[in-house]
């Protein structure tokens, strides 16, 4: 079983370096062009399905064995996922690329397959297990939004090769972000949470109280945001959406606090800590989105305001969340599947050992502050800004992204 996590981990690690290694061929100078082209579009899916969630889906595939302790409910039909999937995003990046729009539809069709397939395997598998908890129910619910996203996707894609509806389109592609950024990729990290950081702060005796209403306040913006989108509202009742999704950040970051205070372990790894801080730093800057967007919300009409929540959201939280937990996923993955069978052996090194601390809090933290300039260049219009915090997050995620490498050299 820990090949095919592996198999999905590494993909996406390649897709990471392909993003970034593009990137600094522009500097970063390319936020600065317009999000909605074939460049933009390019760029935003190999980072968002084949690095996040070619990473996610390796995630859960893991995960689910430890939560429910039992395998996956057909490890070949996760192959066969991994095959379609995979041949999907390329033929869909090779269709962005050419402006090629039956390779894009094409590409939809073949990734809506794969994500139908994974969706399926893992949903039959927390079927059969019969364990709702905070956890699977989260799941549960991310999955469902990821099915939903690709959807959407797949008929934006063919609704360009067989023009129908191209007045819904704008409508349709907020929804379909909205989704995929909100409901599959904030569900899954906070429910996957309740588990990890206990685990690896060995935490015994917190309160699970908060959890179940932090899964419904996000399911409640998840849902409203993409209603207020489909029926083409805003303002209000979009800040709405906003407010709910403010108020489950404030209570992830007090069920983050509740796992410190009834901590076993000092210390989790600074990967840990990047992760967690990074969860509060991302309630401040909602805080900020839902302020400004009462008071200014006119500007949140642009598209130049939605690559800045973008970058902060998914360049800020989603990337440090992912890349935090890989710093302690991929040696246990790697540890297990190479040296289990030898536990206890003179020979056998530790797993704490197959990563340097100090490395990983250099990495992310330059990653972070990349983040935070190139943020603050694209409100304030300052392109140096732009182009230096590009680079520096290009930079640093590369060597970063090094370090996990070379946890399968060990």
């Amino acid at each position: 079983m820990f090949r095919l996590p592996l198999l999905f981990i590494a993909t996406g690690m390649i897709s990471f370096i392909l993003y970034h290694a593009l990137s600094l061929f522009t500097l970063g100078a390319w936020m600065i062009e317009p999000i909605r082209s074939p460049d933009g579009w390019f760029r935003a899916h190999l980072l968002i399905l084949d690095w996040a969630t070619m990473i996610a889906m390796g995630a859960v595939y893991q995960l689910m064995d430890v939560v429910l302790q039992r395998r996956i409910y057909s490890v070949k039909l996760g192959y066969l996922h991994y095959v379609g999937f995979t041949l999907g995003t390329i033929l869909l990046l090779a269709g962005f690329a050419s402006v090629n729009v039956p390779l894009l539809a094409a590409g939809a069709v073949l990734t809506l397959l794969g994500i139908g397939l994974f969706v399926g395997n893992v949903g039959v598998t927390i079927l059969q297990a019969r364990q709702w908890n905070a956890v699977t129910i989260s799941t549960a619910c991310a999955l469902v939004y990821l099915l939903l996203t690709a959807v959407i996707g797949t008929v934006m894609g063919l609704n360009f090769a067989f023009p129908i509806w191209l007045e819904g389109h704008d409508r349709l592609l907020a929804a379909h972000i909205w989704m995929g950024l909100i409901g599959w990729f904030g569900l899954l990290i906070t429910g996957f949470s309740y588990k990890m950081l206990p685990m690896f702060y060995l935490a015994h005796g917190h309160s699970t109280r908060l959890q179940g209403y932090i899964i419904v306040l996000i399911n409640l913006g998840v849902i409203a945001g993409a209603e207020t989108f489909l029926l083409g509202g805003g303002g209000g009742p979009q800040a709405v959406s906003i407010g709910f999704l403010v108020l489950a950040f404030g209570l992830y970051g007090a069920f983050m606090t509740e796992v410190g205070k009834h901590r076993h372990k000092r210390n989790p790894g600074l990967g840990i800590w990047w992760t967690v801080h990074a969860a509060r730093a991302m309630l401040i800057f909602g805080l900020l989105v839902l302020f400004s967007w009462l008071a200014f919300p006119e500007a949140y009409a642009q598209h130049h305001t939605t690559l800045i929540i973008g970058m902060a959201y998914l360049g800020g939280w989603v990337s440090l969340t992912i890349l935090g937990y890989l710093s302690k996923i991929v040696p246990f993955l790697w540890w297990t599947h190479k040296y289990g069978p030898r536990a206890g052996h003179p020979d056998v090194p530790v797993m704490s050992s197959l990563i340097s601390e100090r490395s990983i809090s250099y990495g992310l933290g330059g990653i972070a502050s990349g983040v935070v300039l190139s943020v603050i260049g694209l409100f304030s219009g300052i392109e140096w800004c732009v182009e230096v915090g590009g680079t520096a997050t290009s930079v640093s995620s590369l060597f970063y992204i090094g370090l996990i490498a070379r946890v399968f050299t060990k």
